[in-house]
């Protein structure tokens, strides 16, 4: 690939993070519209858990097929298929006339979104060739998460209010689409010299296992645990599982790489990323029924309330980020989950006439361990990990957060929603005390961890693991 200048590079990084920009912005802005869908598609509660992880255990599926299938047949070709398909099923998402339909089009657009983020990652690791410069290229890209956060509940309590749900996807539209013209023209296309052989099986038994154990918990509250839907999904995951590990360990190209969680630190920012993402996926999608539908709040009011949390998961990841690089990722870790404990003790007794201080003082203290959480995650994941393994590693860690949202929706979701007796409003608040208290311990579990994965004894695996790594694979790895 030609070397390109300067103009040209902050051209691609910034078509890159359009692209990012999109796919965050749908994050948040989705929740704020749960209500007004649910009003005028009929939707039940279970059809609103299902339109936000039909999305994210999609991303989580496929996050890592995407990366390998962009290094062996062209980055931006995958990069811009993305993007049409994002557009397109956001297009789609726009006019579904049922709850039923919107789920489907979530799928393609999470399809396309899988086909984004990390294939971006690898452009913008490849134009900005220089590290100083490409370190300043990852600084803008890790601003453009927060900036799609905070910007979330305000644009999509504006369009919910102004225009309806509908709108809050008509956005992604003409992005995307001039995304794809800008990438064609401007774009080169590169692929990896020695592109990481595909492996559909384990692709297929990671998908069954997500979907089994998703489907179980968020259906179980409708059909039953004895239903036999439940137990048959619950069965696939289980045999799944049991595959998978034996599967994985026996390929020289492995889709997740089992030898990997022998690093205590690696291991641990894969449950990090779950516990602290699973609770901000919890918290956007309770809070945004709570403030809604129990307080009666507008989408605009109810995103402008939102906002400080917002805003602290957008300005404390650089911090975060400096802190790791200066004294490393235990103190942000520990900050970050005693950050998310307290924000959840604020809201563990809320009612419908709950004063709205104490409400804002569990937002700041939640978004503000959220955003020290956030950054430590790769950093932890790749420490000790050789460079060839490094991008892999962060994949893993990419997916275990997409895992922790769809999780968060599905437990959380489930457990609260299902102590309601009658119609969401009136009962939520009380109902949602559990959730907290779900919230509050994985807040625990990553300071926790945040500890023990910083150890010189967790060094220690990390660094016993790499050497792993370093030693080329013998006849057992061959590749089937």
């Amino acid at each position: 690939m030609p070397e390109l200048d300067r103009r040209r590079r902050q051209l691609v990084l910034m078509i890159c993070c359009c692209s990012l920009f999109v796919v965050g912005l749908d994050n948040t802005i989705v929740n704020l519209a749960l209500p007004d869908i649910q009003r005028d598609l009929g939707a039940s509660v279970t059809s609103l858990q299902w339109t936000i992880d039909a999305y994210t255990l999609t991303l989580a599926s496929l996050l890592l097929l995407a990366g390998s299938t962009a290094d062996r047949i062209g980055r931006r070709r995958v990069f811009q298929t993305g993007l049409l398909l994002f557009s397109a099923g956001s297009l789609l998402c726009s006019v579904a006339p049922s709850a039923g339909a919107l789920v489907g089009f979530r799928v393609m657009q999470a399809v396309g979104g899988s086909m984004l983020n990390p294939v971006a990652m690898s452009i913008i690791v490849n134009v900005f060739t220089e590290p100083r410069e490409r370190a300043r290229a990852i600084g803008v890209w890790g601003s453009v998460i927060g900036l799609s956060m905070a910007a979330g509940p305000v644009l999509g309590g504006v369009l919910v209010d102004s225009v309806g749900w509908r709108s809050i996807f008509w956005i992604n539209v003409p992005v995307g689409v001039a995304a794809f013209v800008l990438a064609r023209r401007f774009v080169p296309e590169s692929r990896a010299p020695r592109p990481r052989r595909l492996d559909p099986v384990g692709q297929v038994l990671v998908m069954v296992l997500l979907a089994g154990v998703t489907f179980a918990i968020i259906e179980a509250p409708v059909r039953g645990w004895g239903s036999p839907w439940i137990l048959g999904c619950l069965a696939a995951a289980v045999v799944a599982a049991g595959v998978l590990v034996p599967w994985e360990s026996r390929r020289a190209d492995p889709l997740i790489d089992p030898r990997f969680f022998r690093s205590l630190p690696f291991a641990g920012a894969t449950v990090i990323a779950v516990c602290a993402f699973s609770s901000l996926a919890g918290f956007l999608f309770l809070n945004a029924l709570y403030l809604q539908s129990s307080r009666g709040f507008s989408a605009l009011h109810a995103g402008l309330l939102t906002l400080p949390m917002a805003a602290l998961c957008a300005v404390l990841p650089p911090i975060s980020g400096r802190m790791v690089a200066s004294r490393g990722a235990r103190v942000p870790l520990v900050l970050g989950g005693l950050g998310l404990a307290a924000g959840a003790a604020c809201l563990l007794p809320l009612s419908t006439d709950y004063p709205l201080w104490a409400l804002l003082a569990g937002y700041v203290l939640f978004g503000a361990g959220f955003g020290m959480v956030n950054a430590p995650i790769t950093n932890t994941a790749v420490s000790g990990m050789p460079a060839a393994q490094a991008g892999v590693a962060s994949a893993v860690a990419s997916t275990s957060r997409q895992v922790g949202a769809a999780l968060g929706v599905a437990v959380i979701g489930s457990i609260v929603t299902s102590r309601v007796a009658g119609p969401l409003g009136p009962g939520l608040a009380e109902a949602s005390h559990l959730g907290w208290v779900i919230v509050l311990a994985s807040g625990l579990v990553v300071a926790a961890l945040g500890v023990l994965t910083t150890t010189r004894v967790a060094r220690r695996t990390a660094d016993t693991t790499a050497a792993i790594f370093e030693v080329p694979p013998g006849p057992a790895l061959a590749s089937r």
